[in-house]
């Protein structure tokens, strides 16, 4: 199956299975995808691979960026009308306390699109989403 073909089967089905089966990362954090009416919720389950620090236990900094930024691009794909991939352009991430070793979600917000550019904000939180954990922005290249 390609990538169109899997795009556009998760676009009609909402199952997002084939589409993170097929990107090796998501994959190997354990990234999982939702769907909520128009809302994405992007979560990362427990997994002792995505330690960084064994004596809090904390999720390691660079699976929590690289959890935010896939979940970006994919938010991005489900969202636009083409069906490719978009290029990172820049990816600007505060942690704001540490990520524990427990499910970690995030949600994505457009906050600008043009006709080459997208500019994606997420929000990565454990326990209430009243408390993020990180947040971050990033700006992809949009390619028709």
């Amino acid at each position: 199956m390609t990538d169109l073909e899997i795009f556009k089967h998760t676009r009609e089905t909402g199952d997002f299975t084939r589409m993170l089966q097929s990107i090796p990362y998501a994959t190997w954090i354990g990234l999982q995808c939702e769907r909520f009416g128009d809302d994405l919720i992007f979560r990362l389950p427990r997994k002792e691979a995505n330690l960084g620090n064994p004596i809090l236990p904390a999720i390691h900094g660079g699976v929590i960026g690289g959890f935010m930024e896939m979940s970006a691009a994919i938010y991005l794909i489900m969202s636009r009308d083409t069906l490719r991939m978009p290029r990172i352009v820049d990816f600007s991430l505060d942690y704001l306390r540490a990520g524990l070793d427990r499910e970690t979600y995030a949600e994505c917000r457009l906050t600008r699109q043009g006709n080459r550019v997208a500019n994606v904000m997420i929000t990565a939180w454990q326990k209430s989403r009243s408390e993020p954990i990180a947040t971050a922005r990033a700006h992809f290249l949009l390619e028709d």
